[in-house]
């Protein structure tokens, strides 16, 4: 299985962006994982808000694979606990998925083409968080699913 992270825009953050490093090399002990980076869409008043997420979402599907198990960051999604992704993740190995990709929208949100393809939408908090934060908070939630897998002290109950 492989874990794909989607985010939309850079990292201006170079503290974050360490942390971000730090965690996925960590990760990538565990699982082949990858961040791929959609450039921004800067939004023009000529354009609008739906044109913006409509243009980051034909962007984020072209890199889609047929077989994906998709799941939206959403504010709205279903909330886990760090066990229960954990165990979410184990049975996506025992079924044999091939490729998980965790998809980190724009400032709007995504289109209604990402909300149709989407199989889950995950929230992380009910809090509302920057983008460029989720992306640390998700790295580290996958690392710790992996070590709570693999009985690692990591992770405290």
């Amino acid at each position: 299985m492989q874990i794909v992270l989607i985010v939309v825009g850079k990292t201006d953050q170079g503290e974050l962006d360490t942390l971000i490093s730090c965690y996925t090399s960590r990760l990538r002990h565990y699982i082949p994982f990858e961040l791929q980076v959609i450039p921004d869409v800067k939004l023009a008043k000529s354009r609008g808000v739906e044109v913006q997420k409509q243009q980051e979402g034909e962007e984020i599907l072209k890199r889609l694979h047929p077989g994906d198990h998709v799941v939206l960051l959403d504010e709205r999604g279903k909330a886990l606990s760090s066990r229960e992704w954990a165990s979410s993740l184990e049975q996506h190995m025992l079924n044999s998925t091939k490729r998980i990709v965790y998809i980190i929208g724009g400032p709007y949100g995504f289109s209604a083409d990402l909300y149709r393809r989407a199989d889950m939408q995950l929230s992380l908090s009910r809090l509302t968080f920057s983008h460029q934060m989720v992306r640390l908070f998700v790295v580290e939630q996958l690392y710790r699913a992996f070590t709570i897998l693999r009985g690692e002290p990591y992770h405290h109950d």
